[in-house]
């Protein structure tokens, strides 16, 4: 089995515990960026869960809570009061957990604690460690979920599955003394989990693997899915070896085999939690450092291009998740207070018809991929140019929060130096060990180019490309030195390029503007920019203003 296919099957079986035992496991956060494998896993959590409630990190307490019914109190002119999202038990979804507000996210922890029938789904999208669902929200739901690296092949839909009432009977009637108890709540306090919910959860999970399994308590694989799905990713350090407990005299044995513990050894416990750790985090924890978030915590307000924009409001019924526009809808009131016997000092008479409702567009995480030739003919007029026009446009892409990934092409292929990141001083290590020589494979670095930017389009990113070369392709797809053969391949990526519509730019760093190129940018559906003898400063402006005003696509 693939690491996608187990990833896929821990999150499916996570999810399949949630819905036979939603009162004690509470809910679930799902690390994922938008995507076809995102999209797949919340049609399952529609099918196990019910019907779901949509919350987003914008709404007012109002619509969280419940409030004054704007449009049934103007209507009928008395005082009505609305149900909030959160009322009446259920599931709700939180989109974009990770820009929850501190405020809104004690709201919707202390609704938790009073309704142990609300079931809460977090869909985290942080693109960095430090973004991330707000920790009080996070503790009181079983299951931190990890979607990352799972393709579209390996995320097969799950068929609807009712609640059983024979094993949540099952799991309930598990024993008080049961030994998991106690061995789920040392291996936590071992692992640097502070409180005293996730050794809850573990245990519920694992009666209810058990119960599922036929199982009245938890055996050792039980106790093992429970360590993976609840304890391994709240995972802060690396457990030391216990010391040995001094030598006791003996006892005699207990000649009942049935009250043995049916726990698993320390050290399969350990294994289990460091097969399900995220990528870097076992260096880390090795290292005794654990992971800290940056900033002001969990919900800390940024400003950035992925906040929505506002667009012409319409008409609609305020149903507690979009926002009254109230000077939009006291417009279109106002031509028929006369018609409706407006009084002198009567108030405006607003009907449900005239309600407008607030609208905003989002735009997902731009990603720029940066294609630099680094072959011998680049080296010797242009490359050094290149370095530090492509580092001044990383500096502006890091300012408005883009992604950038780094693609080099030399010799008899292309080399991905740095896959998508933020981080600034990572990209500039990179690009300053960028070493120049050797053919020039232009098709290698559209294909490498292209295939990033179709996995980036699958995790809700917008990828750009910034091809950055002299237009002297030798170097053809098979390896082979044939100019004739490395134009046509290179003509040949650039459709591909504009079949997957993503907005391109070449810039000619040649001495004079080469038409080959021209021709390959008109391939692409993209933008030619010639820049003969430009300095660093002259590319990374014209590039930064073609990218700012659309061109490219």
């Amino acid at each position: 089995m693939s690491p996608g296919q187990s990833a896929w099957a821990r999150a499916t079986l996570a999810l399949t515990l949630l819905a036979n035992d939603p009162t004690r496991l509470r809910g679930m956060v799902i690390r994922a960026r938008s995507g076809p494998v995102r999209d797949v896993f919340v049609e399952a959590i529609v099918k196990h869960l019910g019907p779901v409630r949509k919350l987003h990190p914008a709404m007012s307490r109002d619509a969280l809570l419940g409030g004054l019914d704007f449009a049934q109190t103007l209507a009928t002119g008395q005082l009505t009061r609305s149900s909030g999202l959160l009322d009446g038990g259920g599931t709700v979804l939180l989109s974009m957990a990770e820009r929850c507000p501190p405020d809104m996210a004690a709201l919707i922890a202390a609704r938790m604690d009073a309704d142990p029938a609300l079931t809460l789904v977090l869909l985290d999208e942080g693109a960095e460690a430090d973004e991330t669902a707000p920790p009080a929200l996070k503790e009181r739901v079983a299951f931190h979920v990890s979607l990352d690296g799972i393709g579209r092949l390996e995320a097969r839909p799950m068929p609807a599955q009712r609640r059983n009432p024979s094993v949540e009977a099952t799991a309930s009637s598990s024993r008080k003394t049961d030994p998991a108890i106690t061995d789920l709540t040392k291996l936590a306090a071992r692992l640097g989990i502070d409180t005293l919910r996730p050794p809850q959860f573990a245990l519920a999970t694992a009666r209810q693997h058990g119960a599922l399994n036929g199982r009245a308590t938890p055996k050792e694989d039980d106790i093992r899915v429970a360590t993976e799905l609840v304890l391994a990713p709240r995972a802060t350090q690396l457990p030391m070896p216990e010391e040995p407990e001094p030598s006791a005299p003996e006892e005699q044995s207990d000649p009942n085999p049935n009250t043995q513990s049916e726990t698993l050894p320390d050290d399969m416990l350990i294994d289990a939690v460091k097969a399900v750790l995220p990528e870097g985090m076992l260096d880390t924890m090795a290292a005794g450092a654990a992971p800290r978030a940056k900033g002001s915590g969990a919900g800390q307000k940024k400003r950035g291009n992925r906040r929505g924009r506002p667009i012409p409001s319409r008409p609609g019924r305020l149903d507690g998740t979009s926002r009254l526009d109230l000077v939009a809808t006291l417009r279109a009131a106002a031509p028929w207070q006369t018609l409706r016997g407006k009084s002198e000092t009567g108030p405006i008479r607003v009907y449900p018809s005239d309600i407008h409702l607030k609208r905003f567009e989002e735009k997902s995480d731009r990603l720029i991929i940066f294609a630099v030739d680094a072959s011998g003919s680049a080296a010797l007029t242009r490359l050094g140019e290149a370095k530090g026009a492509v580092e001044l446009l990383l500096a502006r892409a890091y300012a408005s929060r883009d992604h950038v990934a780094l693609i080099a092409f030399r010799g008899e292929d292309a080399q991905l130096l740095l896959p998508p990141t933020r981080s600034l001083v990572q990209t500039k290590r990179r690009l300053a060990a960028l070493p120049g020589g050797g053919g020039t494979p232009l098709a290698h670095g559209l294909k490498a180019a292209t295939e990033l930017a179709e996995r980036a389009q699958a995790q809700g990113l917008s990828p750009m490309l910034a091809v950055l070369t002299d237009g002297r392709a030798n170097i053809a797809l098979d390896g082979g030195a044939n100019r004739e053969r490395a134009r046509d391949d290179a003509r040949t990526m650039a459709r591909w390029i504009a079949a997957l519509g993503m907005p391109s730019f070449v810039l000619d760093l040649g001495t004079r503007p080469q038409p080959d190129l021209a021709k390959l940018a008109a391939e692409m559906r993209g933008t030619y920019l010639p820049l003969p003898r430009a300095t660093a400063e002259r590319m990374s402006d014209t590039l930064g203003t073609a990218m700012d005003h659309g061109l490219g696509a």
